[in-house]
């Protein structure tokens, strides 16, 4: 992975859907920048579904996306809005014991501290481009406040073509750049999976950044350097310049090999999924 220490690699990671992995390449993302020697801190402005361990409040992907940052900061700042319940945001708000009302506002403030402590921010989405936060704000909404470049994680199974398709015309149309895709497998057993892959590289005006397999291994430290491996982040479209700030409007492969001095042996499981 290639990265120039001039640009500032801030992006915004989001998904066909839910559980198609995004937090696998944001965590990928973030291990292959720190490998560049680049500080990167990962932040998951919403994040539903956790549990309780120790007295404190937990969530897989926050957990995961703070163990592969470079800079540890407070979670308070990295995800702002922690649900208990696993359920889509505006839903889960509203079912913690004090509903609340996500702000737009304060995740943007939060942004605004994170890069304070650190020039490369990952922001990763929930759920899909799309999901509602409230009745007048959703995931789309914050991306374009935001401003960042977008990756887009593309679930490969039956009928990621016209999810593909539409969530790219979603960022396009919101006047976004998509700085590149990667196609994450979903299901082993796909029929004519490549050729779907093939059919989006024809029709996403983005490069495609890898193809991920199921990848069986003893732990994520490990999974997320696999992901890496497989993904050539040297093709991402320009970053965000270094004195990018967000938007402040008040209104409404050709294929690639893993790597494989990295890891000796990747195994691959068809049976089981990944995050």
């Amino acid at each position: 992975m290639k990265s120039e220490h001039s640009h500032h690699h801030s992006y915004f990671v989001t998904g066909t859907d839910t559980e198609v992995g995004k937090t696998l390449v944001s965590c990928a993302l973030l291990h292959g920048l720190r490998k560049q020697g680049l500080p990167v801190v990962g932040m998951k402005p919403v994040a539903a579904g956790a549990e309780l361990r120790g007295g404190v409040w937990h969530n897989e992907d926050v957990d995961l996306l703070q163990a592969n940052s470079s800079v540890q900061l407070p979670t308070e700042l990295v995800a702002p809005y922690l649900f208990r319940i696993p359920a889509a945001p505006h839903l889960a708000a509203q079912h913690e014991p004090q509903p609340v009302q996500i702000d737009l506002e304060l995740i943007l403030a939060r942004y605004q501290q994170l890069r304070q402590h650190c020039p490369n921010v990952l922001v990763e989405g929930v759920g899909g481009f799309r999901v509602p936060f409230s009745d007048d704000a959703d995931s789309a909404d914050l991306a374009v406040r935001l401003a960042l470049p977008v990756i887009l994680v593309v679930g490969i199974r039956l009928g990621c073509i016209n999810h593909a398709l539409l969530t790219a015309e979603a960022i396009a149309v919101r006047g976004l750049t998509m700085a590149g895709w990667v196609a994450n497998t979903v299901d082993t057993e796909m029929r004519f999976a490549q050729e779907n892959i093939d059919a989006l590289r024809e029709r996403i005006d983005a490069p495609l950044l890898g193809t991920i397999p199921r990848l069986a291994l003893p732990n994520n430290i490990f999974k997320v350097a696999a992901a890496a491996s497989f993904l050539d982040f040297s093709r991402l479209g320009p970053p965000a310049r270094p004195g990018h700030d967000f938007a402040l409007n008040m209104t409404k492969p050709n294929t690639i090999e893993p790597n494989t001095t990295e890891l000796n042996t990747i195994e691959l499981n068809t049976n089981e999924g990944q995050k």
